[in-house]
């Protein structure tokens, strides 16, 4: 299916480190997408995947039986553009929407005021020119990673905006983001209901995020005696492994042993 395939031994760095259990046929894997798999962007239309990556997760999914899954913030239309033609088991929007691996799909709920906080939030970005506001359907994210002088200044405006009335809306902290969504979902709950189901019901749960958003899946997964791995440095966090960067993990995964 893809023309590009990963070598190891071309793209493993030195500052990988100490690798996280090697996975093994019996796992099920779930993966976070930016900041994980691909680099972070300057806004999340601009990433740009390795060319191997399709064929890294085809092959990682076949190792694993098929219970590979992508856990992700981004909707799950964006998640197949940008892994076209190979079609995984992914929840996006952190879990508000979800695809089995029997492709049933699962609706986000909608987010109460949404007009209403999608024209205001697009108010305070048009004036101030760097801040991106990606409109996600059934979530609202506030990007400031161009501008991150004013981190203080949208934490204050989006909860201004927001004001009082909270009433089914969640604030979603992430790497030079924040983010309105509904509540009553997480990476946590994501993967539950995935273990829940086959393939991945009875396997070991793996987890690999890279920021806050992530720290639910992390929990989730050691409850079940699962591995819980952290992309780069971290000083609180729930993981109990980590690898250096994107490039690791590609190296982590395409590890099958000898």
């Amino acid at each position: 299916m893809y023309g590009e395939t990963f070598s190891p031994a071309v793209h493993r760095p030195a500052t990988a480190g100490v690798m996280p259990p090697r996975i093994t046929t019996g796992d099920a894997v779930f993966l976070d997408f930016d900041g994980t798999l691909v680099e972070i962007a300057p806004s999340p239309s601009t990433v740009q995947p390795a060319g191997y990556l399709g064929a890294l997760l085809e092959s990682s999914s076949r190792h694993v039986g098929a219970a590979l899954a992508i856990v992700s913030g981004r909707p799950i239309q964006d998640i197949d553009c940008i892994l076209a033609p190979l079609v995984l088991p992914v929840a996006g929007l952190h879990g508000l929407e979800r695809r089995g691996a029997d492709g049933a799909y699962k609706l986000p709920p909608a987010l109460p005021r949404f007009d209403e906080l999608r024209a205001a939030l697009r108010r305070f970005v048009a004036e101030r020119p760097g801040l991106l506001l990606e409109d996600k359907g059934a979530a609202l994210a506030l990007h400031y990673r161009a501008r991150p002088e004013l981190a203080a200044e949208t934490t204050a405006a989006l909860e201004t905006i927001l004001g009082s009335a909270r009433s089914g809306i969640a604030i979603q902290h992430g790497k030079a983001v924040m983010e309105l969504r509904p509540e009553g979902a997480d990476k946590g709950t994501a993967i539950a209901a995935f273990m829940a189901e086959a393939p991945f019901a009875g396997r070991r749960p793996i987890f690999v995020g890279d920021d806050m958003t992530d720290e639910a899946a992390f929990r989730a997964v050691r409850t079940q005696g699962g591995v819980a791995v952290r992309v780069g440095e971290a000083a609180d966090t729930a993981a109990q492994w980590h690898l250096a960067d994107v490039t690791a993990v590609h190296a982590w995964l395409a590890d099958r042993g000898s």
